[in-house]
């Protein structure tokens, strides 16, 4: 095997690995190895945002994961990509800007990750952003990862907004400004019309033509190379020959919720009862990793439009295509520039027999498109349509990832249980309500036609529960599976140490104790951008000897 030694060995280029190789290369003197499974971020489907439709399939740039038959989803397996590709899940999602609760970091804290608290951490989500309104209070408007406002108003989302505040719920014109409450227009990590993966805002040209960065694509990690209890390299398949790497510091493990615990798992650093049953010797035994799994589930409801003005005429239409193409090509604007997603929402969905909230801060999120179609990033419908989608911000339900073999080349099994508490089968269905609420709205009412799904039928808790198991999916947020803490169960301490190993580390949403409530890529931009300074700390004491 090749045994080439860097400073530091990033594991998966996405929306956390791409920071960490771009930052931990800005010395000179640090040498830095970058390893991607995928290929290079040349699809000009990535670039152009409502090429989210073609990504979600693609085999090229997507892993196209299934979870195992979830019994609590009648039996059903769930559909879930993931990036495949330079930028990772920032190079195929919905393109969302959102950072969460201010009480979802201070709750990390809380559990014992000191440095953790929102106070904590909003420096470095500020240093990450490059928003379009400039540097305001609590946003940078100088960093690398643009953020972008939806520039043009459409009448469905203007009538979506006035519907949430006609049942209550306050209009917004920023979801992560000091209260997240509110129903508006989302920012977008979008820069001239073209999305700003991490890998376009991290991985420029003039970074990639560092001497002290290598960039590999099409390298499948295989696992951490152990001496005793210290990484000190990875294996990994790329052209088709098994290679590793050495390290002189540390391996830095950024592939996902999905397959960071899946190489640690593999590397002998897991539960004990499943690595005897997979034939891998055990290392050290961390009996939480690839437990904990923790994802939002998404209730897509459908509704026709009683206007022609949605995306899907657009799309239906050859007029309504070039129309779509020379707005975009003319002045980077249109439904070309912006995707799927347009209008959001977070609010109390759940509320107690006297009618008040049961959590303290909004519950659940809507994402609002001008399209509709049978699943996220399908054929739309040959009518006009949208779509309104809800999502539970912080589920109760835990999971679980666990290799199938010492393969790794095999997907591990995916168990999400979703709805497998009372709460969140309760917030689920609540959810439902509060959506059609909006849509029957004085404000809505002139648009819908007719509600599609779940439809008229399903009108008791029951019917509603029953929907959400027979559609719902993931809105593409899985986290937890190496959680931060300092009990039996946790896998990482607060500065994504692994417990009980020198020279690893984990920096990616498989961190986060529990999901942050909002979408997921910002949240991990700024892990990353976090524990770069960690690293540098920690490089100025010694390693412990293990």
């Amino acid at each position: 095997m090749d045994a080439e030694e860097f400073d530091y060995i990033v594991v998966g280029a996405g929306s956390a690995g791409c920071v960490l190789a771009s930052r931990l290369s800005e010395k000179p003197e640090t040498r830095v190895l970058l390893l991607e499974a995928g290929p290079r971020d040349t699809s000009p489907w990535i670039h152009l945002p409502i090429g989210y439709g073609k990504t979600m399939w693609s085999n090229t740039v997507n892993w196209r994961f299934e979870t195992d038959p979830d019994p609590n989803m009648n039996g059903r397996r769930i559909y879930w990509p993931r990036g495949k590709t330079l930028g990772g899940c920032s190079s195929i999602n919905g393109l969302i800007y959102i950072r969460g609760q201010r009480e979802d970091y201070d709750h990390w804290a809380a559990l014992g990750n000191t440095g953790w608290r929102y106070d904590d951490v909003l420096p470095d989500f500020i240093k990450s952003e490059g928003n379009e309104r400039g540097p305001i209070p609590l946003h940078g408007g100088d960093g690398p990862l643009k953020v972008s406002d939806i520039g043009a108003k459409h009448a469905l989302i203007e009538a979506f907004i006035e519907g949430a505040q006609q049942i209550g719920v306050p209009r917004t014109d920023d979801f992560n400004g000091e209260r997240q409450e509110g129903a508006g227009y989302f920012q977008l990590n979008t820069h001239k019309g073209l999305r700003c993966s991490t890998a376009k805002a991290y991985l420029t040209a003039s970074v990639k033509a560092r001497s002290n960065l290598r960039i590999e694509t099409e390298a499948f990690a295989a696992g951490v190379v152990m001496e005793g209890r210290r990484a000190v390299g990875v294996r990994y398949r790329q052209g088709g020959r098994m290679k590793m790497a050495r390290t002189r510091a540390e391996v830095l493990l950024s592939a996902g919720a999905i397959q960071s615990p899946q190489l640690l798992q593999l590397s002998g650093i897991g539960p004990r009862t499943l690595l005897d049953a997979r034939g891998v010797p055990v290392v050290h035994e961390l009996p939480g990793v690839g437990e904990n799994l923790q994802d939002h589930l998404q209730i897509r409801l459908g509704f026709e439009c009683s206007k022609p003005i949605t995306t899907n005429d657009q799309l239906n239409s050859w007029v309504g295509q070039v129309r779509l193409g020379l707005e975009w090509l003319l002045h980077r604007s249109g439904a070309l520039a912006i995707g799927i997603n347009q209008g959001g929402c977070f609010m109390h969905a759940l509320r107690d027999e006297n009618g008040q909230p049961v959590t303290a801060t909004p519950d659940i999120q809507f994402h609002v498109a001008t399209l509709s179609a049978d699943m996220a990033g399908g054929k739309v419908h040959p009518y006009s349509g949208f779509t309104m989608s809800v999502c539970q911000l912080r589920p109760e339900s835990r999971g679980h990832i666990r290799i199938r073999s010492t393969d790794p080349f095999e997907p591990p099994e995916m168990q999400p249980n979703y709805l497998s508490t009372d709460l969140d089968r309760r917030t689920a269905v609540a959810a439902v309500r509060a959506a059609r609420a909006i849509a029957q709205t004085p404000a809505m009412r002139p648009y819908v036609k007719r509600e599609v799904k779940p439809g008229p039928d399903a009108q008791t808790d029951a019917d509603l529960l029953e929907f959400c198991r027979n559609t719902g999916a993931t809105i593409f947020h899985p986290g937890g599976t190496c959680r931060m803490g300092d009990d039996a169960l946790a896998v990482v301490d607060a500065r994504l140490r692994v417990h009980g190993i020198a020279g690893l580390r984990v920096v990616d949403c498989s961190a986060m104790p529990t999901l942050v409530s909002g979408n997921t890529n910002a949240p991990a931009v700024m892990m990353a951008e976090k524990a770069v300074d960690m690293i540098r700390a920690d490089a100025r004491t010694p390693a412990p000897v293990l």
